[in-house]
């Protein structure tokens, strides 16, 4: 039965190791699975992820770098992650709508109520089935961090205040959130994350069969 896992959390938190981890678990169980990131998973959305992360030095208004991200957005979601829900395949994704609103949101200081509209346009209200919040306090995560890309050059308190607003995120409906304490060993992190996943993949199999 399908299912769409999103990734969440600052750069640095351990994100794409663990959905490279679970990819391989579910794999292994005999799951289709699609692993993808925003922004990229297209020609166009990695055409504006080099523009918009690996530009270091590119003067983007905020307004135009929220944008942006949701073309890419809209792009993947059409072309890749909705056919491979239709498929029956499990979609795990390295960022989503999420952080528009904790990033461009919260980080930029851009209203929620003038974003929101803006990602239901781009996703067609798609909803992941669960979002993994990586937490990491954010100087812990910058640190770890060898290879930086334009949005990690803001200073810290625009990452304190990403950081708070996935909290909110995640008081506003926590029952669509795993939160994961990214602190930890790897090996333990996943082992959570995996067993979250299969109790939902569980419940799903047991409904269809």
């Amino acid at each position: 039965m399908a299912g769409f896992f999103t990734f969440e959390g600052p750069d640095g938190s351990g994100k794409t190791t663990q959905m490279e981890l679970l990819r391989r678990a579910l794999e292994e169980e005999g799951h289709e699975v699609v692993a993808l990131r925003e922004p990229g998973g297209t020609v166009l959305g990695d055409a504006i992820r080099r523009l918009v992360l690996d530009t270091p030095h590119l003067d983007l208004h905020h307004r135009t770098e929220t944008l942006l991200f949701n073309a890419a957005r809209a792009q993947i979601v059409a072309r890749v992650i909705r056919p491979a829900l239709r498929a029956g395949k499990t979609v795990l994704c390295d960022r989503y709508a999420d952080s528009t609103l904790a990033y461009q949101g919260f980080g930029h200081g851009q209203a929620l109520e003038a974003l929101e509209p803006l990602i239901q346009y781009a996703t067609g209200g798609l909803e992941p089935t669960l979002r993994i919040l990586l937490d990491l306090p954010p100087d812990r995560a910058l640190a770890r961090k060898e290879v930086r890309n334009r949005l990690d050059a803001h200073n810290l308190d625009f990452h304190r205040a990403v950081h708070r607003g996935y909290q909110v995120l995640m008081q506003r409906d926590p029952e669509s959130w795993l939160r994961v304490d990214a602190s930890r060993p790897a090996p333990e992190i996943h082992a959570e994350i995996r067993q979250a996943i299969g109790r939902i993949l569980s419940r799903s199999e047991g409904v269809c069969g």
